[in-house]
């Protein structure tokens, strides 16, 4: 075994492995569990979900040769386990996902394993359909997704327009003595549309900058300081689809935070139709495939935020992927694509201990571990101060208290966002300013939320 990361490996032939079962072998097994599980469960009456539904665990063995209930395969003995699977099912069908669909989704053709997995050791698996990720998660991650289940249907049920995570499925596959969790989730970013550029956002600065080896890949993941330094006068969104952002970004950091969860981040894709443009005019290499519309209702980025449909106005574009309309500072016309991630980290004693120990070395206000309040705070501050920003209209002057000053300028960089953190009771790792009081009555959209 070599190149190890968390329980993901690779093995001497070369393929990847989690907790040295092959991802081939996981694949199949995964897909003759989902197909078995969702099969059951279609015998089943449909009714009304109880408590007692989310602490069911369903299990079946898969003997290598066979048996009565399940077919021969060569993936060797394993089990297969499925959490909550009435509850789940409920979820499924809140989103206009039937039976038959899902399990064609996942278990009819290949699943693709997707190579950006990231620093925490995860396998990624996408649907060929593009609907659905599978991902493996970690002991305490899925134990917490089951503790959570209760207040995320209550929830879904009051409010299907949210950024949050859709899970979909929470299974277990137990093989060679070992255990693998996984969680079924709705695909941010479809793959037959080309993002130029991506980022994991937590609002935070330290060490909140892509690596030299993630900035080697051919769509690299950049982080906080890479956007407030490549992108400083953010993505510019007209002033009903600015207020549906951040207004869903509210409602979600206010759920996250009553769970004591931190730690999250958005992911943010964008897709340059301009650029776009000049690229398949110089015949630059293009994706073939056709990018169709997510079947699954809620499940895009611009159904997400969307409260009232009618009042968005129509777009300049015949874009099918839900991608949100937007603006750089050089007025080329963008797809923007988000959700928000990693919601399975609850402010525990380990993450106490995190940041105490962080906060002695740096300093405490800029690390991503921190307490949920002030996580959700400075969280919805950065998203909705900094990086989207509300496009004035015509007859609206900068000097303005709806505006920023520094906003407007073109040579905004880097220590805009350390104004903006000082004037909003934060702490940048940057030096600050000495003129950083000057324009306090100036500073952007500080009563955003009273909208």
């Amino acid at each position: 075994m070599k190149k190890t990361i968390g329980h993901r490996g690779i093995n001497p032939t070369g393929e990847t492995t989690y907790k040295k079962t092959t991802s081939s072998a996981l694949k199949g097994a995964i897909q003759l569990g989902i197909t078995h599980t969702v099969g059951s469960l279609t015998q089943k009456p449909e009714r009304d979900v109880l408590l007692q539904d989310f602490e069911v665990v369903d299990s079946i063995f898969f003997p290598n040769e066979g048996s009565n209930l399940t077919p021969a395969h060569h993936y060797g003995d394993f089990k297969f386990k499925t959490y909550a699977p009435i509850a789940f099912r409920y979820f499924r069908e809140m989103f206009g996902i039937r039976p038959d669909d899902y399990m064609y989704s996942l278990c009819n053709e290949r699943l693709i394993e997707l190579s950006n997995s990231g620093a925490s050791g995860s396998i990624f698996y996408l649907s060929s359909d593009d609907e659905y990720i599978i991902k493996t998660v970690q002991y305490k991650e899925a134990e917490f997704l089951q503790k959570l289940l209760p207040g995320y249907f209550m929830n879904l049920n009051q409010n299907k327009r949210t950024l949050l995570p859709k899970f979909y499925g929470l299974y277990c596959v137990q093989a060679g003595g070992k255990n693998i969790r996984i969680v079924v989730m709705n695909n941010l970013l479809p793959s037959a549309v080309r993002m130029h550029v991506k980022f994991d956002l937590k609002g935070s600065t330290y060490k909140r900058r892509a690596s030299a080896k993630e900035r080697e890949k051919a769509v690299p993941t950049f982080k906080d300081l890479d956007f407030m330094q490549d992108m400083a006068d953010g993505l510019m969104l007209d002033n009903d689809m600015y207020t549906a952002v951040c207004k869903t970004i509210q409602r979600d950091c206010l759920l996250l935070q009553s769970f004591k969860i931190m730690d999250y981040s958005i992911l943010l894709g964008i897709h340059n139709l301009d650029q776009a443009c000049r690229e398949r005019d110089s015949e630059a290499a293009a994706d073939p495939r056709k990018p169709q519309g997510q079947k699954s209702l809620y499940s895009t980025a611009i159904e997400a935020i969307q409260a009232e449909t009618a009042s968005m106005g129509s777009l300049d574009t015949e874009d099918k992927t839900g991608g949100i309309p937007a603006r750089n500072s050089k007025g080329e016309r963008l797809l923007v694509y988000i959700g928000i991630i990693d919601i399975l980290q609850s402010y525990r004693l380990a993450k106490k201990l995190e940041h105490s120990w962080k906060a002695l070395v740096h300093d405490g206000d800029t690390v991503s571990v921190h307490r949920p309040g002030f996580y959700a705070d400075r969280f919805q501050r950065f998203m909705c101060n900094f990086v989207f920003r509300r496009v004035l209209r015509k007859h609206e002057s900068c000097l303005t208290e709806h505006y920023d000053k520094v906003s407007c300028s073109e040579n905004t960089h880097i220590e805009d966002f350390t104004n903006y953190m000082y004037t909003n009771g934060l702490k940048p790792l940057i030096t600050k300013p000495t003129t950083i009081n000057k324009h306090r009555h100036l500073r952007p959209f500080t009563n955003i939320y009273n909208i």
